[in-house]
């Protein structure tokens, strides 16, 4: 019986078929181990593996070099060939890539390039499983009900080139969401956490911390819609800002399309967005948080080009000491509007706050509202990035420093931009889920937000 081949060796056959001027292969190989709950007790587990292919294949012509992008999940040796030559139809099919650019050349490659692929397992649960097991037997005795699930998923990435590159990056992404909801289901509290290998959460602590949020929805109050000084928590403020980065294009700023485009021309680049010392970056090798330190693009678009595979990533701000500082740019459209390459790096920071926790911005409130978390989020309006969304699974009033209740769910209309210019107090950045992208995105560090005057456009009946 021959053996599966390994993905390094199916980067190297799909380049050695490739017929193309140009051609690039991105093998993924994931796996992902979860454990899933209901009431106190757990309900499924389970491990899944997959592999998924993409080749670029890039034909030079008189009027531009044009690319051709076809994906595929479990291909086999026999499907390689065929995979290939679709990827060069497609590019002999289309007009020029407004994004062509040289592939990336002299990056020298990973020592791992040609290792066996890493793989979790449930083995990365050794610890918490049983930890688990304990919050369930707390939430009992405390008449709560657990309900969740936890997420392991690890990618090997392996990017080969035609013009030299072998690459890999290997991407742990744990997540970690626990709802408690009271036996009449009447009072519902959620928390979430991000981590690489489930080591550093707590679920004794999340249970804690949800029994806390379960006592003060005892007392029910029921407030209109309005502006409220508001207290966000990190994962409130990870929703906002990532939506904010994912809307940083240069090209459309430039084009006069987005919050990010200057009156009259050009961009917002140097302008001061907050009076707070406040610093959003992207870092690859930012502790715990660590992501590719190379462009990964299975398809081009306004933030992302396949021509730019490879590119090394370095440590970015995208604000920095309250000043926008850079936007979203592929090579190209940093030869469009004069900006510096700066391609999307996949973890976001915010920091330069106070060194308070969110708890002791409660103690200073006077009167105001915490938040739980955002969700539904879509934008309105991309000239002032405005956002409208709900909130969720608890909101509670502050009064004197001391949260006195649970009132109901609101929907929002606030744009991040200016919610960063309003914002009178930032606390300590910390790790956190967005509870709304982390499908997407889950490797935030943020710092809890007070907002005088957060617009809570209209009640929601949600829970």
């Amino acid at each position: 019986m021959s053996r599966t081949p390994r993905p390094y060796e199916i980067v190297e056959r799909a380049l050695e078929l490739s017929r193309a001027d140009g051609c690039v292969v991105i093998a993924d190989e994931e796996s992902t181990a979860n454990l899933r709950w209901a009431g106190n007790a757990l309900t499924t587990n389970g491990v899944t593996r997959g592999r998924t292919l993409t080749v670029i294949a890039t034909v030079d012509g008189g009027e531009g070099t044009a690319s051709g992008v076809v994906s595929r999940a479990a291909v086999t040796a026999d499907e390689l060939e065929p995979l290939v030559r679709a990827a060069e139809a497609a590019a002999r099919s289309a007009g020029p890539a407004e994004d062509a650019q040289p592939l990336v050349t002299g990056v020298p490659a990973s020592p791992d390039f040609t290792d066996v692929p890493a793989e979790t397992s449930s083995s990365v649960f050794a610890e918490f499983a049983p930890a688990l097991g304990e919050a369930f037997a707390r939430a009992r005795a405390g008449g709560r009900e657990l309900y969740g699930f936890a997420n392991h998923e690890l990618t090997s990435t392996y990017v080969g080139t035609s013009t030299g590159l072998r690459l890999r990056h290997d991407q742990p992404n744990g997540t970690l969401e626990v709802n408690a909801k009271s036996p009449d289901r009447k009072r519902s509290a959620w928390a979430g956490r991000s981590t690489r290998d489930f080591k550093d959460v707590d679920p004794g602590a999340l249970d804690a911390e949800l029994g806390q949020r379960l006592a003060w929805a005892e007392r029910r109050i029921d407030l209109p819609a309005g502006r409220y000084e508001t207290l966000l928590p990190p994962s409130a403020v990870a929703d906002l800002l990532i939506y904010q980065l994912w809307s940083s294009a240069a090209r459309d700023a430039a084009e006069g399309r987005t919050v990010f485009s200057k009156a009259g021309g050009g961009t917002r680049v140097g302008e001061r967005l907050t009076e707070l010392p406040l610093t959003l970056r992207s870092d690859p090798h930012a502790p715990g948080l660590e992501s590719a330190p190379f462009v990964i693009a299975h398809s081009s678009g306004d933030d992302a080009s396949v021509f730019d595979n490879g590119l090394p990533l370095a440590a970015t701000d995208w604000v920095r000491a309250g000043a926008l500082d850079r936007l979203l740019a592929t090579r190209h459209s940093a030869g469009l509007t004069g900006l510096p390459v700066a391609p999307s790096i996949g973890n976001l920071i915010l920091d330069g706050g106070e060194d308070v926790s969110l708890e002791e911005m409660v103690a200073s409130t006077g009167r105001g509202l915490l938040l739980t978390c955002l969700w539904y989020i879509r934008e309105v309006d991309p000239a002032t990035l405005l956002l409208t969304g709900l909130t969720r699974d608890g909101v509670y009033l502050v009064e004197d420093g001391e949260v006195v209740g649970e009132v109901n769910n609101f929907r929002f209309n606030e744009s991040p931009v200016d919610l960063l210019g309003r914002a009178v107090q930032a606390g300590r950045t910390e790790k956190t889920l967005p509870r709304e992208w982390s499908d997407w995105f889950t490797r935030a560090a943020m710092p809890p937000l007070r907002v005088p005057d957060f617009n809570m456009s209209s009640v929601s009946q949600g829970v």
